[in-house]
């Protein structure tokens, strides 16, 4: 049985795998944008970006818990994702106000 210290631990490192998950979908998201795809070769990219995760997160359930599905496991994956969605909306809406102020400042002179 595990120690709350130890739960604690792998409860930030799960964290940190849904932050690692959520930036690397972004990414991907950044790459459709940049360079459009066609709808076949999207749904490709996204079947090999969930392996890919899936993967990843066994490697990390794997590595922490030994292979042991842990709530606090999925619940500080799910925590991770959600954290990293929060942190890129604030940013987006501060680089939004930053832009118009330029903007109005450009127009000002």
């Amino acid at each position: 049985m595990l120690g709350i210290g130890k739960e604690a631990i792998i409860f930030l490192y799960a964290g940190l795998s849904g932050i690692v998950i959520l930036f690397s979908y972004q990414i991907l998201r950044l790459l459709r944008r940049l360079i459009p795809h066609h709808i076949v070769i999207v749904n490709l990219e996204d079947l090999l970006y969930w392996l890919g995760v899936s993967a990843y997160l066994f490697r990390q359930m794997y590595k922490t818990t030994y292979g042991s599905i842990r709530w606090f496991f999925i619940l500080g994956v799910v925590c991770g994702i959600l954290l990293a969605n929060f942190i890129l909306s604030i940013s987006k809406k501060i680089s939004g106000k930053i832009k118009k102020s330029l903007e109005k400042k450009k127009k000002n002179r």
